[in-house]
């Protein structure tokens, strides 16, 4: 029989603390500081050619020629791909087998969807030798009009928005309840389109081993790619190896497999040595991914004493011309405050641009600087202070379902977050604050809140006959310290130090992780790496109890506790014996469990599932220039279980910066004439610097969530982006009297007669 375990009755017993909730150092920082940290583009195989991307400067239209014999007659050319020669693939790229299916372009005929999408490849002894063969391409073009921008007659609805939601969702009568109000407000708000811009571009290494396929590429699901690859290229999973141990940085856009890393694939194929290719910056600006623009248009009511009655959320959304990926900008109000009616509704376009998939807190962030934004103006409009309109209106449970959530962590974050930053010395009314240089001073706010999601990952471990540990996992670590989390999780699973355990991560044959997006991959693969450690704790206890040479034989009902690399009785904690000696004894060199991390359906169906925080900004603004700056930020946040404190609070950091860069820096701009995007590159494409940012604090609020998963753990990635970008945006508002509705924030908006 399998003895019960302490593990099977309470995760948070004694061998966990030691390890888990402490903040510990990168387990992978010093390889990454000294430069030992190997990426994709490091590798360089014996025999390694060079492939760059020829992108197309139109956004509509077909390739009429390109001039392949100038690019192979230059000096170290290999071999030019196109359409015309491209190695066939065993399904079509624009098939779509499965919902994270999403076509793309990989050289299958001569017309041109979006800008920078690739036209041919160069394959080349050296990179300079391929960069300048593309150049000498000199391709000729059919163009046509490109369809650019969100005015349009052609809007329809989606058919669903976000990963199946429904395109239009209501409860209560919205319109009798915006008509009964005594107070209303209606404002429109727009996002522009945002790119990742991850420090690593997408790079592959691909090598064909006779009919295997060996890869390196960063990817946020290794064993996800590995399946469509397979299937596009026909040949069993088993037989590719994925390789990615270190991204740098993700944020969604490594999520999915793109176009550019089949043309890698293809290009090793047909040269029959391996390739190395890597998207140079601006090549990033297509065939990734990006974030949608938005028009989004809020119609609040309220009581006249500040009571919400209802919430229109209309989000206009757009998507590329031959896929359907919707941004679910509007969902983010059926999730935070309790007006009794709130319908969401949305209409789309179709541009000439790549496809927009997931950009870190897909929907939530350019939603909720909407949301955020028209709580205040609805504040403003009942006379009452921001945060106590929010406190009067947060829910007790989900608006959209009626399931409970922890409403009072948000509770809880609105007092300490207010506390720490001074927020009740706020006047009420706004352009009413000076510093000593005459700068206008701001303060605003903002609620977080993103979904506590769990997907599906596995987990395997072995103690071995020294005592040690093993735990593996297809894991990723995009930089947020993934590889620390899941090593004390693993080291605490076994009751071990975290210097007698092994964790392997980063490769396609150890079992599959599931992918690192929604901020669920800490609680999705720790929790497999949890029950793994049961498992084999357990396969232990049993090879104890049942031996008679054992001090723990007969301790079956009394049940065991493992703690420091030992089994311990439960009655009698002076009895118990290491895990070498059981092994020893049993004539095993290893013992091995496996553990899974899935939803629980039954918590689901019961409870919302949901991270929250509460974030305050100050800004200071140039009442002549009109020019902004950020100089201090407080977030409260409560996520669950914090594994290790200093990789959330970098995390949360992170998040704040980048909604600071919503609200006021991140926009790309695109010539509505060609459909080419202007600012492709991070000298143009704004984003905050160390100049840019202030003084911030991020703090966790402690919250016990017993239902979120076994050890409790909620993501933390994204909810910093939520709140903050809106917390800034009303800072401006309160500074300067001036609501802007158009982000980001410029100058031009502020600087108006009078002010």
């Amino acid at each position: 029989m399998t003895p019960e375990l302490n593990l099977s009755r309470d995760p948070a017993h004694l061998r966990h603390g030691s390890n888990i909730g402490q903040p510990l150092s990168r387990v992978d920082g010093l390889a990454k500081v000294t430069g030992r940290a190997t990426y994709a583009a490091d590798n360089n195989p014996p025999g390694l050619l060079y492939a760059v991307l020829a992108t197309s400067s139109i956004a509509r239209g077909r390739v009429v020629s390109l001039d392949v014999e100038a690019a192979k007659a230059h000096p170290g050319v290999v071999e030019v791909m196109t359409s015309a020669n491209r190695p066939p693939l065993y399904s079509d790229p624009d098939g779509k087998p499965n919902p994270f299916s999403f076509r793309f372009e990989a050289l299958q005929n001569d017309s041109v969807r979006y800008a920078n999408q690739p036209i041919a490849v160069v394959i080349a002894e050296s990179l300079e030798a391929a960069t300048e063969g593309a150049a000498l391409l000199a391709p000729r073009y059919e163009a046509e009009p490109a369809r650019i921008g969100l005015d349009t007659d052609a809007a329809y609805v989606p058919p669903a928005v976000g990963m199946g939601m429904p395109a239009e969702q209501r409860h209560g009568d919205v319109e009798a309840a915006l008509s009964a109000s005594e107070k209303q407000i209606t404002a429109i708000y727009e996002t522009p389109p945002h790119y990742h811009n991850a420090m690593e571009p997408h790079a592959i290494v691909a090598e064909w081993q006779g009919d295997k396929l060996v890869i390196d590429t960063p990817t946020q699901g290794l064993v996800m790619m590995r399946a469509r690859l397979a299937e596009l290229f026909g040949i069993a999973p088993e037989n590719i190896l994925i390789r990615s141990p270190f991204l740098g940085g993700g944020f969604g856009g490594k999520g999915l497999m793109a176009g550019p890393q089949v043309l890698g694939i293809l290009a090793a194929k047909m040269v029959g040595r391996p390739v190395k290719l890597v998207a140079r910056r601006e090549q990033l600006y297509g065939p990734f991914g990006h974030r949608s623009p938005t028009r989004q248009t809020l119609r609040i009511g309220a009581s006249a004493a500040g009571q919400l009655s209802g919430i229109h959320h209309h989000a206009r959304i757009a998507t590329s011309s031959f896929e359907d990926f919707y941004e679910a900008a509007a969902h983010v109000t059926h999730t935070l405050y309790a007006a009794p009616a709130i319908a969401t509704t949305y209409d789309a376009v179709r541009m000439d641009t790549g496809t927009p998939l997931f950009v870190r807190a897909p929907g939530i962030a350019p939603g909720s600087i909407a949301l955020e934004s028209a709580v205040d103006e609805m504040a403003e409009a009942c006379g009452l202070d921001p945060l106590a309109f929010r406190v009067k209106n947060y829910a007790e449970v989900e608006p959209s379902t009626g399931k409970p959530f922890s409403s009072k962590a948000l509770r809880e974050c609105y007092t300490q977050g207010a506390e720490r930053f001074g927020w009740w010395e706020r006047p009420l009314k706004a352009r009413t604050m000076r510093d000593k240089d005459g700068f206008l001073v701001g303060w605003g706010m903002g609620t977080a809140t993103f979904h506590a999601l769990m997907f599906a990952g596995q987990a395997r471990a072995v103690i071995r006959r020294d005592g040690s540990g093993v735990v593996e996992s297809g894991a990723h670590d995009m930089g947020q310290g993934a590889w620390t989390a899941f090593a004390q999780i693993a080291a605490d699973s076994l009751a071990l130090e975290l210097d007698q355990v092994t964790f392997k991560a980063g490769t396609s044959d150890l079992p599959d992780a599931g992918i690192a997006g929604g901020s669920a991959h800490t609680a999705t693969v720790g929790t497999a790496i949890h029950n793994a450690g049961a498992a084999v704790i357990a396969k232990l206890a049993e090879l104890a109890t049942s031996d008679q040479r054992s001090p723990l034989f007969g301790a079956g009902n009394a049940g065991v506790i493992a703690r420091n690399g030992r089994l311990l009785r439960r009655d009698d904690e002076g009895r118990g014996e290491s895990y070498a000696d059981i092994l020893a004894r049993a004539g095993l060199d290893e013992v091995e469990g496996a553990g899974s991390g899935v939803p629980d359906p039954a918590a689901n169906e019961q409870y919302a599932m949901h991270s929250h925080g509460a974030v305050f900004a100050e800004v200071k603004v140039d009442p002549d220039l009109g020019q902004v700056r950020v100089t201090r930020m407080i977030g409260a946040f409560a996520a669950g279980r914090i594994i290790n404190p200093k990789l959330v609070k970098s995390q949360l950091v992170g998040g704040m910066i980048w909604g600071i860069s919503l609200a006021l820096h991140e926009e790309a701009v695109i010539d509505r004439r060609t459909g080419r995007i202007m600012n492709a590159n991070l000298g143009e494409y704004h984003v905050p610097v160390n100049a840019d940012v202030p003084a911030i604090e991020a703090f966790t609020v402690a919250e016990h969530d017993p239902f979120v998963n076994p050890l409790g753990i909620k993501g933390v990635g994204e909810i910093g982006i939520t709140g903050s970008a809106g917390a800034v945006a009303n800072a401006v508002a309160h500074a300067t009297g001036i609501r802007v509705r158009r982000f980001p924030v410029r100058i031009s908006d502020l600087v108006r007669s009078g002010h």
